[in-house]
């Protein structure tokens, strides 16, 4: 098994989800995910890999620790893996009995969240908690959305889901500012913008791998349309510096593709016309 493509795929599969596990506006639970038996933080990529699941609890252990909890897991959860290095002793070539140091092997075990289990009370722990107070004027963007995809409330991430038409986000009291909510919230609306019963854009509705230019295309659309959108809310001032450090990561790519950002610019003014359901005519479209 090669750990490294393993490791590589899962971050990618969660990108192609709408996932950036290192962008993250609303604070984590206690800090990192951690062990239940050993309270030990875990490290490195792992903290992608665990953080950016949609759990709400920060424990995770293995089958054989929810077993010795008297614990078990739930009947169709799934496992999520995490890494770790293992110093392997190299062999001796038998021409001196000198050391020869040791070789660095990553291996991988598998891990459930205290979510998944039963039978395993929970430790208490602090969940940060803001005061979120809903901004009227980017509060009546999403209500007023027609067709508005189910937005369900709860775990660790931000995402779209195509297939069920349905947007995740945390709870509004994880955000650090109530004006980041509505930022995190309309880059979701606006990836539903392009489901195939609304705006029907074939970078929503066809499966595009992470770092192809459909996808890229359709993450600085969504990026893009919810910069206007905070601008119509009056929230731009509190949401650029959120949204240039996105956009920042796709420099390279628009580099490579003068016409991406204008495409995609004209794309994301429909996408944001969608949800504040403004209609142009053919003249003033093509003007986009």
């Amino acid at each position: 098994m090669d750990i490294y493509q393993t490791v590589t795929d899962r971050i990618i599969s969660l990108l192609e989800q709408g996932t950036v596990p290192w962008r993250k506006p609303w604070a984590t639970v206690n800090g990192m995910p951690k062990n239940l038996i050993t309270g030990k933080e875990y490290r490195g990529v792992n903290i992608f890999l665990l953080g950016c699941q949609q759990y709400s609890s920060p424990y995770w252990l293995t089958y054989k620790q929810a077993q010795e909890k008297q614990g078990n897991i739930r009947k169709g959860e799934k496992s999520s893996m995490v890494v770790f290095w293992k110093l392997l002793a190299k062999e001796n070539s038998g021409q001196n009995d000198k050391a020869i140091g040791k070789i660095p092997l990553l291996k991988y075990y598998s891990l459930f969240n205290l979510e998944q289990t039963e039978g395993i009370p929970s430790p208490v722990f602090d969940v940060p908690v803001f005061p979120f107070t809903p901004i009227e004027k980017a509060e009546r963007i999403v209500q007023g959305m027609q067709n508005r995809p189910e937005i369900i409330y709860g775990g660790n991430r931000a995402s779209y889901t195509p297939a069920s038409d349905t947007i995740r986000m945390p709870y509004q009291e994880r955000f650090e500012k109530s004006e980041e909510v509505y930022s995190v919230l309309y880059h979701e609306l606006s990836h539903s913008t392009g489901h195939k019963s609304r705006l029907a854009r074939k970078e929503v509705m066809e499966t595009n791998a992470f770092g192809s230019e459909s996808y890229a295309s359709e993450e600085l659309v969504a990026e893009l349309a919810s910069s206007m959108l905070c601008g119509v809310a009056g929230i731009s001032n509190q949401t650029i510096d959120l949204a240039a450090s996105y956009l920042d990561g796709w420099l390279s790519v628009l580099k490579k593709d003068k016409k991406l950002i204008v495409v995609a610019a004209a794309q994301a003014q429909k996408a944001a016309d969608y949800i504040l359901n403004c209609q142009y005519g053919a003249e003033e479209q093509h003007v986009l």
